[in-house]
């Protein structure tokens, strides 16, 4: 009896633990998906999306007020600057699990989507933002303004920013090839369904990006474009 009742409790726990990983999994879409609403209407207020937050910033971007990012592939969410919540106790926006949600912006054209007026000044010209997200990292070439998907692998070549959480691991060891590629500070990232430690690629990333369409719409509309 004991056995079985040992057994059962176990089950129980492993479904609760199933279940919070999938409310905590939920909760962090909602939120990268709430912040690109949030870099949407910044982007209507200011014409330009704001810089990301490093490391000793407290969610601030920077440099303040835009223009050649210091951390543009490899900063986090300046959630002050954006005004988001939750936030820990430094300033960073958080995802489900509390680890810091991170961002990164193209610096295509000059850093043109990070500069004041620079998306309506270059918009005569091509704008051309160039983040890269790929369904894998394997086949991966270059590193840092070059780095490239295989080819069949690519989602998009075309992000003007990507938002992603690091996941329940918080991008810290154990992590996989795939994890890798969105902590190595290029404009490359990676974007799949989770799979587990066991299977050799621990994954458990959580990425979405902002289209250059649905930029330039909500600037259209707001009167920021021709």
């Amino acid at each position: 009896m004991l056995i079985i009742v040992t057994l059962l409790i176990g089950g129980m726990l492993i479904s609760f633990g199933a279940q919070r990983d999938i409310s905590d999994a939920n909760e962090t879409q909602k939120r990268l998906g709430d912040i690109r609403d949030a870099l949407t209407g910044f982007v209507t207020a200011n014409g330009r999306l704001p810089c990301p937050a490093s490391a000793a910033t407290s969610g601030v971007e920077n440099p303040a007020g835009g223009g050649s990012c210091v951390n543009p592939w490899d900063g986090f969410l300046p959630a002050v600057t954006l005004g988001i919540t939750p936030t820990d106790a430094q300033g960073y926006a958080i995802d489900g699990w509390g680890n810091p949600i991170r961002y990164a912006v193209t610096t295509a054209n000059g850093n043109a989507f990070t500069t004041a007026n620079g998306i309506t000044t270059a918009w005569s010209g091509v704008l051309v933002p160039d983040l890269r997200v790929c369904n894998t990292a394997t086949g991966l070439s270059g590193s840092g303004g070059s780095a490239e998907c295989a080819a069949g692998t690519k989602l998009t070549d075309t992000a003007v920013a990507v938002i992603y959480s690091r996941g329940k691991n918080g991008g810290v060891t154990p992590t996989g090839t795939d994890e890798a590629a969105n902590g190595n500070a290029d404009r490359l990232f990676v974007s799949h369904t989770p799979t587990p430690a066991s299977g050799g690629n621990e994954f458990d990333d959580l990425v979405t990006w902002l289209s250059p369409n649905i930029l330039y719409n909500r600037m259209i509309s707001a009167g920021k474009l021709p």
